[in-house]
Formats: structure tokens, sequence, C-alpha cells
């Protein structure tokens, strides 16, 4: 059982939480694919998707979670709520708090605001990814694919490669594989490098073979235009030279390693046509992680909540 009742960031779990919140995400994934999409584990429950800003694959996977379960399921769209109205953030959770959700699925352009909306809400609260700050579930979800494919998450060789300075998938990574014994290495252009990612535990490298040299696996990032300033690169072309994965910078990676993405992917920029369609692909695996994953974070908050009624 976790021991909280929120899931906000990697950076404050456990490695025993991790570990089961990736055990019970395999025994998930083993329901789903035997076509048992009706488990009793939030029957009577409801969870509310509160997203300030677009998404699909998150979104549609924390339903598709939440259903599976038992549960009841609204939607909400930052732009058609009382948000647009100028109501604030700790008032929407007071409200849907009265309205007696069980559980807040919120993801929202601003680092830090789970954290505000889990303080004011008696609800669970699991942040689907705050501003440049964490993307917990997706972290688990890669860490739980990385799990499957190779047994154990000790002892991996990581390279993430990629626009690092505004991934919340980048520094959830970092967090929660650190934590379970992997090695995590980071290549991009120093204007995408964050002050301090060093010193919270990643291996910065110099070039792109010295990150993909014997990696385990190899994750590009996307190129997030929509946070960044103009003169971060000089152009999509060159950054893709530069830092995209090809299939000559994979042949510096461990033979059997494994090529992974958050998603959506840039085609010919952050990954080839041909790196993502590679038979050693498990972009799409990801996806369908990301649901077991989810499953797994509810039916263990839920667990919590009830536990200590």
């Amino acid at each position: 059982m976790l021991k909280r009742k929120d899931l906000l960031g990697l950076i404050d779990v456990t490695a025993e939480e991790i570990q089961e919140i990736l055990d019970v995400a395999t025994d998930m994934k083993r329901h789903l694919r035997e076509g048992d999409k009706q488990l009793p584990y939030l029957q009577g429950k409801t969870a509310t998707i509160l997203f300030y800003e677009n998404s699909t694959r998150t979104r549609t996977s924390f339903e598709l979670a939440a259903k599976y379960l038992g549960a009841t399921v609204i939607n909400i769209a930052a732009g058609t709520s009382s948000v647009a109205k100028g109501e604030t953030l700790v008032d929407t959770g007071k409200t849907l708090d009265a309205q007696l959700n069980d559980f807040l699925i919120m993801r929202h352009p601003m680092g830090g605001a789970p954290y505000l909306l889990a303080k004011v809400a008696k609800a669970g609260v699991l942040n689907a990814g705050d501003g440049m700050n964490e993307h917990p579930t997706q972290a688990l979800l890669d860490m739980l694919t990385m799990r499957e494919t190779f047994g154990s998450l000790e002892g991996l060789k990581v390279a993430i490669v990629g626009d690092i300075k505004h991934s919340r998938v980048a520094k959830s990574n970092l967090f929660g594989l650190k934590k379970m014994g992997a090695e995590v290495r980071m290549f991009a252009p120093q204007t995408l490098i964050p002050k301090g990612i060093d010193q919270m535990g990643a291996k910065l490298c110099s070039s792109k073979e010295e990150a993909l040299d014997g990696a385990d696996v190899v994750m590009g990032l996307r190129i997030q235009l929509e946070r960044q300033q103009a003169g971060n690169f000089p152009s999509l072309n060159e950054y893709a030279q530069f830092y995209g994965i090809e299939g000559k910078a994979l042949a510096y990676a461990n033979p059997n390693a494994i090529i992974m993405h958050p998603g959506p992917v840039n085609r010919g920029v952050e990954l080839t046509g041909k790196v993502i369609d590679h038979e050693k692909s498990r972009i799409e695996e990801q996806v369908f992680s990301g649901i077991a994953v989810r499953m797994a974070v509810l039916k263990l908050l839920n667990d919590y909540r009830e536990y200590n009624k």
C-alpha cells in the first residue's frame, strides 16, 4: 500500500513504493491482455480529469484506467469550466471536493499546481504533468516497460537525449530510475540542459556517442516548441542532425538496447522514421504500459484512502 493520498511526483516517492506500483501494474497488464476490463477496485468512486493543457495519450489513458477499475469518470476542460470565468485553482478544488469526488487528475502548465490542489482537496490528487516539473506516471510507465524487457532496473544504463530543460518526463525518470539503481545519462544542447540536473544524479555527456555508448535504453524527448524561447538551437534540421537518434547513433548502444519516446514524436527530428518503426522500438508498448500503471496508481491510492478512513 502506498503511504500517501496523492501522487504528485517521484522526487519524494520511495524505491519500495515504486516497486509496489510496478508490481501491481504488471498484474493489471495481465488482466488487460486477458481482456478483463471490468475490475471492481474503484466501484462507486468518482474520478474527475481536469486538464489545463492539451493531451491525447495521458488523458485517454487515465480515463480508460479509471473506467476499467469501475469508477465514474468526469472530464473537465479548463476552457469550458469556471476557470475561464476567473475561478482560482483553490476554489476549483474546493468545489470538486464538495461534489464528493474521490480523485482529481490534473495537468497544469504551472509547476507545483498539483501540490497546491492537494493541500486543499480531500480527494486524492494525481499529477498528470505540471509545467516543467514532473510527470510521475509517464516515468512509471517507462520504468515498467524497461523492467519487462530486462527483468530489473538495477544497473541499467539509460540514455535520455533531447529537450531536457523543458521535459517533466526527463526529471521524473531521473528521480525514479536513480532510486531503482539505474544510471541516467543525458545529452542535449547546452541551452536545453537545466542548471543543477547533474547534482540531481544525471550523468551529463558531451556527445551523442558518449550518451549512447553501451546504453540499454535510448530515450528521445520531444522538442517542446510551445514552452521555448527562440534561439535555443538554430533550426529543427540542424537539431535533428546533431541531436536526433538515427541508425548510425544506435550502433553505439547495447545490441539489445530498446528505443523509447514519451510521445508524441516529431518524426525526423528526435527520431528518424526507421528508428520509430524499428523492431527494438517500445513506443507503442509504452502506451499500453501507461494504462496499466495508472490503474495501479489509482488502486493503490484508493487502498490508502480506504485504510485511513
